[in-house]
């Protein structure tokens, strides 16, 4: 069991998952609740990596951290190293691969809020902030929990962004899922076995904990 390789997949989900919910929950209430007409075209964008091809969007990113860029040649300036094949480079990487995992759920929740115990705090003087934490958050914690959740998930198990834009750089870059392959690669199937099977039950945990939250969910609060 490489224990290197999942202590930084554990650090990578677990920053990856705060930025999310930091910049996720803006995100998701601007989603649900605007009447933009052009509000499908952020929705793509933020769906894009569910089917967008791992290795593509790897690719795009690899060159955009890249020193021949204007945000990799910044950021070498700045910190003396490229962006690129870095803790930090697989960390911006991650955000963007599991946005949906975060914001899809978060949106869910926040829409099935009725909107007439919104109108309601307005006409009490609440402005949309204090509404938010007081009423919509109170009422959506189950998907926002769920977004926090599936995506520290589908972090710890990213493989194709993770490869292209970090590489394999022991204790750097190399997350448990390349460490799996490195494994099955040098015929070494024990320990391959050992790493895969925590990664699945770390996935049925995931999903059972996931349906689980959706069966206990209490119906929204609706006004009479």
């Amino acid at each position: 069991m490489d224990w290197e390789a999942i202590r930084l997949s554990l650090r990578l989900a677990t920053l990856t998952t705060l930025a999310l919910l930091a910049l996720g929950l803006p995100l998701a209430y601007w989603l649900a609740f605007t009447r933009r007409r052009w509000k499908f075209l952020v929705e793509a964008v933020v769906a894009l990596p569910l089917v967008l091809p791992p290795t593509v969007l790897g690719f795009y990113l690899l060159v955009a951290m890249g020193s021949r860029s204007p945000v990799g040649r910044a950021y070498e300036a700045l910190t003396g190293h490229t962006l690129a094949f870095s803790f930090e480079g697989l960390l911006a990487a991650s955000i963007l691969y599991s946005l949906p995992f975060t914001v899809q759920p978060f949106a869910a929740a926040f829409a099935a809020v009725d909107r007439g115990l919104l109108e309601a705090s307005w006409c009490l003087g609440e402005s949309r902030a204090r509404t938010f934490l007081r009423v919509v958050a109170p009422l959506s914690w189950a998907g926002i929990l769920t977004g926090m959740v599936l995506s520290f998930a589908h972090t710890l198990g990213e493989f194709g962004v993770v490869l292209m834009v970090g590489g394999n750089l022991p204790g750097r870059t190399r997350t448990v899922s390349i460490a799996v392959y490195d494994q099955v690669q040098a015929m070494d199937y024990g320990a391959a076995g050992r790493t895969a099977l925590l990664l699945l039950g770390v996935s049925f945990l995931v999903l059972a904990f996931t349906y689980g939250l959706r069966r206990a969910q209490r119906k929204p609060w609706t006004l009479i």
